[in-house]
């Protein structure tokens, strides 16, 4: 078979197919003596229907089909026999000028391979491996979290609303003075600060006392989920009617106990939370270290990515971004998502997987089932009932794949940790966390 495959780039090809009309009548024929068999119609007796007549019934769909099918079989012939690895489907089109049946049926097909892979020299490439000391100043701050996660309100009377405080409201808003959808509610309660409402709308509510009633306007921003109030501005009557302190426990025996802790001693609780941040710090730096080894991976290996793929994962990413806007409680109709937003994620991702395919391949990194077995009993442990979470991964092929591909990672992220150059650098745990201060508000 002679080489009719046109280069059209770094990926995508052209082949030229021609259907000679005896070997698509072979094929015809054969579909409509199968059809025969089976046929029914009045007057005759189930399979002895004449051929002529099942020519005239079902001749012109075995035809279309008969020449899908060899156009097909042609196809996937000349490109198995140039080893070429078909990314996607190909794009099919005709340069027949007729049916006419005399002559040949000529198309081509256009359509995307692999790349070809050579991971590059990892020695060339280094990373930087977090350490970090948990100290005193840690443990005092997580605690400071805990303590406020218990925060309880109480109703106060004798001064203004501040933030910080728990309330109650009701709130009427108007957009060009007319109401609009979820602009009006009654019995809301909300933290001021916490930002489950615009800033601007909590801001307004400080200074604010039980049976006060204010009217601001507040400035949708540009990219607020809601079209209709992107960049408006909406005027808002609202009426406080409860305001409530807060008040934070005692780091006592009291709120050690409250913690798991039976004794009740700071120290025990202390040192709980102590191998708590460095189990923490623990899954952070191997998160850290896997996020570099894929780029050193990327960037050692320069390869092009198929644009169907490409397309095809930003279409997953998309449905994946619509699908938690919408368990949000965000209509599709509010959200317009762009393929832009999500391509060069695609690409990251695309690439990222063709090179891992590659690693795995040629140096036998695949999951072990009993790496997976490992893998998934340690996810149950962070679980109140740890055997029900393994028997969920075990329950079907796609929850088994999720785990196997992590394992799969953690197999590469070892291989490649043993080629780059490491250097160590001591941050804190907040640097680490990155976090500007350590979370306090929580």
């Amino acid at each position: 078979m002679e080489s009719n495959i046109e280069n059209l780039g770094a990926l995508k090809r052209r082949v030229a197919i021609s259907i000679t009309p005896e070997k698509l009548q072979s094929e015809i024929d054969n579909r409509l003596k199968k059809l025969a068999k089976t046929a029914k119609l009045a007057g005759f007796r189930p399979g002895k229907v004449p051929l002529k007549i099942i020519a005239q019934m079902y001749g012109a769909q075995a035809h279309q089909e008969a020449l899908s099918d060899k156009i097909h079989e042609e196809f996937t012939n000349t490109t198995k026999h140039h080893n070429l690895r078909i990314a996607g489907y190909p794009h099919f089109e005709s340069n027949s000028a007729s049916d006419n049946a005399s002559t040949s049926y000529e198309f081509t097909a256009t359509f995307e391979v692999y790349p070809e892979i050579s991971i590059g020299d990892l020695s060339q490439h280094s990373l930087e491996q977090p350490e970090v000391q948990i100290s005193d100043n840690d443990i005092d701050k997580t605690l400071e979290v805990i303590r406020k996660r218990q925060t309880r309100y109480e109703s106060i009377n004798d001064r203004n609303a501040q933030e910080g405080d728990q309330v109650k409201i009701d709130f009427h808003g108007l957009l060009d003075g007319k109401d609009f959808a979820g602009g009006k509610a009654q019995n809301i309660q909300l933290i001021i600060g916490e930002g489950r409402f615009l800033k601007d709308f909590e801001s307004a509510l400080v200074g604010m006392k039980p049976g006060d009633v204010k009217s601001f306007d507040v400035k949708f921003p540009d990219n607020y989920h809601s079209k209709d109030l992107a960049n408006k501005t909406v005027v808002f009557e609202v009426k406080l009617l409860e305001l409530n302190k807060p008040v934070l426990p005692e780091i006592d025996v009291d709120f050690a106990k409250s913690l798991g802790i039976v004794s009740g001693e700071m120290k025990e609780l202390r040192d709980a939370i102590k191998r708590d941040l460095e189990n923490e710090t623990t899954k952070r730096i191997k998160s850290k270290l896997k996020e570099q080894i894929m780029q050193i991976l990327l960037d050692a290996t320069q390869i092009d990515a198929p644009s169907v793929l490409i397309e095809q994962e930003t279409e997953r990413l998309m449905q994946e971004a619509q699908n938690n806007l919408q368990s949000r409680g965000i209509k599709s109709t509010d959200m317009q998502l762009a393929p832009e937003l999500f391509k060069q994620k695609a690409e990251y991702r695309v690439k990222l997987g063709l090179i891992l395919a590659e690693l795995v391949k040629l140096h036998s990194l695949k999951a072990k089932p009993e790496q997976v077995r490992n893998l998934i009993e340690e996810i149950a442990q962070s679980y109140e009932n740890p055997e029900q979470v393994v028997k969920w991964h075990y329950s079907s092929k796609e929850h088994l794949q999720e785990a196997e591909a992590l394992v799969l990672e953690e197999n590469v992220v070892k291989w490649a940790y043993d080629k780059v150059k490491i250097t160590s650098k001591s941050i804190t745990f907040d640097e680490l966390m990155e976090l500007p201060q350590h979370e306090t508000s929580n």
